[in-house]
């Protein structure tokens, strides 16, 4: 099963990273298209058969062909995890605490605020000047990751207790990506982050990310 062909496309973003970080965290082969977002590669019509959203990144393995950043790290959890690397916990509790991180995340990180200052403050060429929308999803983003530094309040590594799992990898591309915007940061999330980011597989994940 784990020699099975897997091919992921896309390089160079958050959401691509999540994909590498995830296949490297379970130690699985897989062959890596280097396309970018906004190359022109991802409008292809071989590639849009794949993703008629035309967005990476894109996961195949097997005959299973996959988009949603999110929804290829809990693919991979759910598939190739073991007790040795589950990247998602089995007990329906902690799974259901897992769905709410990973919706949390999603939402109200990143569509609802960092991808707004994405297309308003950094793209707007595109999207055009939104300047009170950029306001909102700063003041949003901070109460947002305020709130949910309390998670840390008893001493937990990392967001569902003690084993690293597939929301710390989507957590940790939020924060970096946060940071980069120049946002601020709780102690306790800059803390999780150096933790993280210590991981060998982040490293990996980061080099398997870049422009070959």
């Amino acid at each position: 099963m784990k020699n099975r062909e897997r091919v992921l496309w896309g390089i160079g973003s958050s959401r691509a990273l999540r994909a590498h970080w995830a296949l490297i965290e379970l130690g699985l082969e897989y062959r890596s298209e280097p396309i970018g977002s906004r190359t022109g590669a991802t409008k292809t019509d071989a590639y849009t058969i794949l993703n008629p959203r035309q967005k990476i990144p894109v996961l195949q393995d097997g005959d299973l062909i996959l988009s949603e950043s999110a929804a290829i790290v809990a693919y991979l959890a759910e598939r190739y995890g073991d007790p040795g690397r589950p990247l998602m916990p089995e007990n329906i509790t902690d799974r259901a605490h897992y769905f709410e991180w990973q919706s949390f995340i999603c939402m109200e990180l990143d569509a609802t605020s960092l991808y707004v200052l994405r297309r308003h403050e950094y793209l707007p060429e595109t999207y055009g000047d939104a300047p009170a929308a950029v306001a909102g999803a700063k003041d949003y983003f901070t109460r947002m990751i305020g709130a949910a530094s309390n998670a840390f309040d008893d001493d937990r590594p990392f967001l569902l207790g003690d084993a690293f799992s597939g929301v710390d990898i989507l957590m940790s591309t939020i924060i970096d990506w946060a940071l980069r915007y120049g946002l601020a940061i709780p102690v306790p999330f800059l803390a999780y982050q150096d933790r993280v980011a210590a991981r060998p597989s982040h490293a990996a994940a980061r080099r398997a990310n870049q422009s070959p």
